[in-house]
């Protein structure tokens, strides 16, 4: 590749990173609002735990918009292109998290609150499932070959960016704020940034890969509907691969937030403090694992992410339980830094890889996003683990996603170029992805 391809894939991938880190504060903030602030806010009931259970199951509203916004992503992607995509993305995203950031609570209009939480949560779903495959194919299908683990990372940077501005806004408007305003500005802040990632990501050139395939005339009709009949196995192992990333993640960072308070154990504030960590280290940990996936495989950087987390779910749980912020700290950061960020960092360029570029958008869009709605149910299947077993309930399911992802891992071709070409020099796997 040559030098001004270099230069324009680096820029692809900064903005796709950049528009990913919008999106990414806008959704995270929600997750800790509704841990937090939203089932008392929100939700008429005396009891804490049915508060939050309500809470959570608007959080989850979010996770099971996602398909339908990953299915009209990756169907419009395939057919008009990838950068039309991540503005709509962007627009829908940032108007509803404005717009929650306005709502009156259950004391000021009653039912009316909660109905226009999920009606505005249901979009920044919709948003959210557009958002990750339009964002990562153009980083992975500007990239060069033999560095398209590592440049597909750049974009995955945007989700540790986003949770460590959207826990950095909480801490910093507790600080300055009391009252409504500690959880309403952080989603008021969003409209400058939605205003900044569509300007920057309206700058970027559409995909070569997407071009090439107008170019030959090779555009579907309905791409969605025909990777479903012709790769859906390609698709659910996507959905098994990311539970140990996706549904550890939301176990780490949301539930914890309702556990400590639950059990008594620690504040917020500290899970606080122990996410925005572990997502600075991410900052850098995600670049690292995704280089070291096209020298290595991305099976055996992703097999890493699922045997930590089969191994962590007791101890992380024990680390928490002692109460001290110093353990509490490490336990989450520990979480994320070695059960999420290898799996995430590889799901980019691992998942793009296994299907041709006319029907790529709506491959990965369907199986990233099928895999949110488990994970938006597991803070409530947490909850109420918690409830029936104690801690040792969602320290167990915890290590279960991890069993899953390891299997389909397993299960899952090995796509990294470099890999391929050392096992098989006649192997067409660069042929396919260009296709």
């Amino acid at each position: 590749m040559n030098t001004n391809n270099e230069d324009r894939a680096v820029k692809v991938a900064i903005a796709s990173m950049v528009g990913s880190a919008v999106e990414s504060y806008d959704f995270f903030i929600y997750g800790t609002a509704a841990a937090a602030w939203f089932g008392k806010i929100f939700f008429h009931t005396t009891e804490p735990i049915i508060g939050i259970l309500a809470s959570f199951a608007t959080l989850a509203i979010g996770f099971l918009m996602r398909p339908f916004g990953g299915y009209l992503a990756g169907h419009y992607g395939d057919r008009l292109g990838r950068k039309a995509v991540l503005f709509w993305s962007l627009v829908a995203m940032g108007g509803a998290t404005v717009l929650i950031g306005f709502l009156p609570t259950y004391q000021q209009v009653g039912v009316l609150a909660p109905i226009m939480l999920i009606l505005l949560r249901m979009v920044q779903g919709i948003g959210f499932g557009a958002e990750w495959g339009g964002a990562v194919l153009m980083a992975c299908e500007h990239a060069p070959e033999k560095r398209r683990g590592f440049f597909g990372a750049v974009p995955q940077l945007g989700i540790p960016l986003g949770l460590l501005l959207a826990n950095g806004a909480f801490l910093l408007s507790g600080a300055l704020f009391e009252g409504d305003w500690i959880w309403r500005m952080p989603f008021l802040l969003s409209f400058v940034m939605v205003a900044i990632g569509i300007f920057i990501r309206m700058s970027v050139s559409e995909s070569p890969a997407f071009e090439a395939v107008k170019a030959e005339n090779k555009v579907m009709k309905q791409p969605a509907l025909e990777v479903i009949k012709s790769d859906w196995r390609s698709i659910l192992k996507i959905v098994g691969l990311r539970m140990a990333e996706t549904g550890g993640y939301y176990i780490t960072t949301s539930f914890m937030l309702s556990y400590v308070a639950l059990a008594h154990v620690s504040t917020t504030r500290h899970i606080l403090w122990g996410t925005l960590i572990g997502s600075a280290i991410g900052l850098g940990s995600h670049l690292f694992y995704g280089a070291l996936s096209d020298r290595l495989g991305r099976r055996p950087v992703f097999m890493l992410g699922a045997l930590f987390t089969i191994a962590f779910g007791v101890p992380m749980f024990m680390l928490i339980n002692t109460g001290a912020i110093i353990m509490v700290i490490v336990a989450v950061a520990l979480s994320l830094l070695f059960s999420h960020d290898p799996i995430f960092a590889v799901e980019a360029s691992w998942f793009s890889e296994q299907f041709p570029a006319n029907v790529r958008s709506s491959g990965i869009s369907l199986g990233y996003n099928g895999a949110s709605v488990i994970a938006g149910l597991l803070p409530i299947i947490a909850t109420g683990m918690y409830g029936a077993f104690g801690w040792i309930g969602p320290a167990l399911m915890f290590s279960s996603l991890g069993v899953v992802s390891a299997c389909c891992a397993l299960a899952m071709k090995e796509t990294a170029p470099a890999v391929v070409a050392k096992k098989n020099p006649q192997a067409s796997a660069e042929r396919r992805f260009a296709a």
